[in-house]
């Protein structure tokens, strides 16, 4: 019987992608169908519903689902979520009823089809403000909740691709079965899951080790789907991230994979997804640490790690693993935290996945109190290799400028 945390919902894992001559039937019958243009977002969903990632979900979300989730953290089912799972279109000739082919926006490929349960209207600024905190243009959440077609599509589906993930990311590209099996095989229980949409600098490394010293082992899970502009594309990411692991972590300590969502940039709302999909995935807690998933300075520091103490009790299996903001000190001789270090900001070297970024941009080296040298070398080759209209001007705002 399995030690490891049960998938959200509490009953087993529900993949909605479909295998063998179903597979095949659907993709036939998909190509007569009239055709749904998804986003990357929502290609990205659709690809978690597919793998289980998002279970128990069975299709995208109805109004009444939508306004829950939005003002109270649950689906009309009373299921706990924590931000819209939509799927939208202007198409005006599309009513509840059809049946519609689920196709790639930007490859063309059918991912799926579904059958249209309801189609409405959302009140887009309402959203972005229960979700983001904010109605600014300037978020990129906002921005793509706004850009969202008039209406929205609820209903079940049926995923007929992973989009390439399995093929383009191998072994990196694993889903909650497949993690869920290999922690078993390795008789972990206690699994932390490290989220990264950046390669680890010196304070990520030590928030994974910390959790090392109390867990079982830490799933090293970065982030595969869209970034935004500036952002260091995965297969650089996972590489970065490979040679950290070959040469300053235990052997059998951690595990790297990869998912296939675009970021939201929620912040808050974002850290208890990210700690709901990793349930799916069997991961008892979610390290926390400054600015989860955040963006600018929309919120706090340690919003995402508050709001977990905000949601009604029993609402997540997986806990936060809470940590305080963590640096590199002079005095100390070594990384800290707030919590561990007496000394000064004078003798405190700040990191943020942002502020690496920004110097690398720059052309600038990576000191050894912010990354690891063979790190370094990593990124600087992929810097290098930009041509000058690849180059994406960082700005240092809010939390990572400090």
């Amino acid at each position: 019987m399995s030690r490891l945390v049960n998938p959200h919902g509490g009953g087993e894992l529900k993949p909605l992608m479909l295998t063998g001559e179903a597979l095949a039937a659907e993709r036939e019958r998909a190509k007569s169908l009239k055709q749904v243009r998804m986003t990357s977002r929502e290609t990205g969903d659709l690809i978690m519903m597919g793998i289980g990632g998002f279970t128990p979900l069975d299709g995208f979300m109805t109004h009444s689902d939508w306004l829950g989730v939005c003002d109270g953290y649950k689906m009309a089912s009373g299921l706990f979520w924590p931000i819209p799972i939509t799927l939208s279109t202007d198409d005006e000739g599309i009513k509840a009823g059809d049946e519609v082919a689920l196709v790639d926006g930007e490859s063309g490929e059918i991912m799926g089809t579904m059958k249209i349960t309801e189609k409405y209207t959302i009140d887009k600024a309402h959203e972005c403000m229960q979700v983001y905190k904010t109605t600014d243009l300037e978020h990129p959440g906002v921005k793509m909740v706004m850009a969202q077609g008039k209406y929205n599509l609820a209903g079940p589906v049926k995923v007929l691709s992973d989009g390439g993930f399995k093929a383009k990311y191998g072994e990196q590209f694993m889903t909650p079965a497949e993690t869920r099996a290999r922690f078993q095989e390795l008789g972990w229980s206690r699994v932390a899951a490290f989220q990264t949409r950046n390669p680890m600098h010196r304070s990520h490394e030590y928030l994974v080790k910390i959790a090392i010293e109390t867990m079982d082992g830490v799933l090293i899970h970065s982030l595969l789907g869209k970034l935004k502009p500036g952002d260091i594309p995965a297969e650089v990411r996972t590489e970065a991230i490979r040679v950290l692991i070959d040469n300053y972590f235990v052997k059998g300590t951690v595990i790297q994979a990869g998912y296939p969502l675009d970021m939201r940039y929620a912040g808050p709302r974002e850290a208890l997804l990210h700690a709901l999909f990793r349930q799916n995935y069997g991961c008892s807690h979610l390290i926390v640490g400054r600015d989860h998933a955040g963006v600018g300075d929309y919120y706090g520091p340690f919003d995402a790690q508050k709001i977990f103490d905000e949601i009604p009790a029993g609402s997540l299996e997986t806990q936060p693993l809470k940590i305080d903001w963590t640096f590199w000190c002079n005095k100390c001789g070594g990384m800290a935290s707030m919590r561990t270090c007496p000394h000064s900001k004078e003798d405190r070297v700040l990191l943020s996945g942002t502020k690496v970024r920004a110097m690398l941009s720059e052309g600038q080296d990576l000191p050894p109190t912010f990354s690891r040298p063979e790190v370094a070398d990593v990124l600087k080759r992929y810097y290098a290799s930009l041509a000058e209209h690849e180059k994406v001007k960082v700005e240092l705002k809010g939390h990572s400028a400090a």
